[in-house]
């Protein structure tokens, strides 16, 4: 089967691999649409910690072709999304209700590409194990993935919609509704209107924010911004967005900031765009040796709060988010169509590459046949 394997820093390409059998509680899933996201390019590019080689994707949908021993929730023929942030549903971390931290599938065990035996499941020709990333390694024509990683979809869905819910579309609607407890008639600011700051835009409406403040530095995001929700606009590199948010607000500033790349400067001015008792929600991935800097007087003196978005996830229990987000999608209150904005064959993961750092989509998605 082909699949896009990372082999070093900035070495990518598709390659034709052995996929083993499922294990017990494991299923094969027949992809039928994967979309291609900015962590899948901090593998490529060094800058997320992986062991290579392995299999991007993280964000698909297919159906399910084979079941394991064990295998209690799924049976052949099911159309589901993929999970990257499972739950086992009886951990103690599951039982407190902090089933995005699950203990029986740690994001240690994720990061290192292996499933729950400490295995993986593609092989090369040589016999040589490649790693899955995140344990589902998706961007491949199969996936063999634990059950706890699917959520049932329904058939009706076309599935180059349904895939992107898995990670842009949870992760960020999850920084509104879940991290940052987004309320009707509370003012959102979003810094960074990619895949994941546009559903946190979708998110904030969704959980009935009248003033939704999108700020990026490019117009052909800050154009799709308003159209999935945003009601006011700043283009970054031509305005002050912290003055020019204040003022929108008459002075206040936003109840809930959420930013969404993962930069210093940028998480600095989302908290300093917040009100008093204002939340500022961090969603982007910065590099593991970057730190922020806050005042202390100011901190107390304001009561604002700093917290992040455990990247892993929607904030929540992810399998039962994404199933409340598919019917949303079906009720037509959540915009999948216009995210994506192109599909690729998997032979075009260079070009799929080249266009997501082009900022040229808002979702690119790979269709396989």
């Amino acid at each position: 089967m082909k699949a896009v394997v990372v082999t070093g820093v900035n070495e990518f390409g598709v390659e034709d691999l052995e996929l083993l059998p499922p294990g017990p509680k494991e299923v094969r899933v027949d992809m039928k649409a994967c979309g291609l996201c900015m962590s899948d390019h901090h593998v490529i590019s060094g800058g997320l910690p992986t062991p290579l080689p392995c299999v991007l994707g993280h964000e698909g949908a297919g159906v399910i072709a084979e079941v394991g021993d064990q295998v209690t929730q799924f049976q052949v023929g099911d159309h589901v999304v993929l999970n990257f942030s499972p739950a086992c549903g009886t951990c103690v971390m599951c039982k407190r209700g902090l089933s995005n931290f699950c203990a029986s599938h740690p994001l240690e065990q994720q990061m290192a590409g292996v499933y729950t035996d400490g295995t993986t499941r593609h092989k090369r020709a040589d016999g040589s194990a490649v790693q899955s990333f995140l344990g589902v390694g998706c961007m491949a024509e199969e996936a063999v993935v634990h059950q706890d990683c699917c959520v049932k979809a329904d058939p009706s869905i076309d599935m180059k919609y349904a895939c992107v819910v898995s990670c842009g579309v949870m992760t960020g609607a999850g920084a509104s509704i879940n991290t940052g407890q987004v309320r009707p008639g509370d003012t959102v600011a979003v810094f960074g209107c990619g895949g994941v700051g546009l559903n946190a835009i979708q998110g904030a409406r969704i959980a009935g924010a009248p003033m939704v403040i999108a700020v990026d530095l490019s117009a052909n995001k800050l154009d799709l911004a308003k159209k999935l929700g945003a009601t006011h606009m700043i283009k970054g590199d031509e305005e002050d967005a912290v003055k020019k948010i204040h003022e929108i607000t008459g002075g206040l500033g936003v109840d809930v900031a959420i930013e969404c790349v993962g930069i210093p400067p940028l998480i600095h001015q989302a908290y300093a765009s917040t009100r008093p008792l204002g939340r500022t929600v961090t969603v982007g991935v910065p590099a593991p040796d970057k730190e922020i800097k806050l005042n202390a007087f100011e901190l107390t003196a304001t009561g604002r709060c700093m917290c992040g978005h455990k990247a892993a996830g929607s904030g929540a229990n992810s399998g039962q988010f994404i199933s409340s987000l598919l019917g949303q999608y079906q009720a037509g209150n959540l915009d999948l169509d216009t995210l994506v904005s192109q599909t690729y064959k998997i032979e075009d993961v260079h070009k799929a590459v080249e266009d997501l750092l082009a900022n040229a989509n808002a979702r690119g998605v790979f269709v396989f046949d």
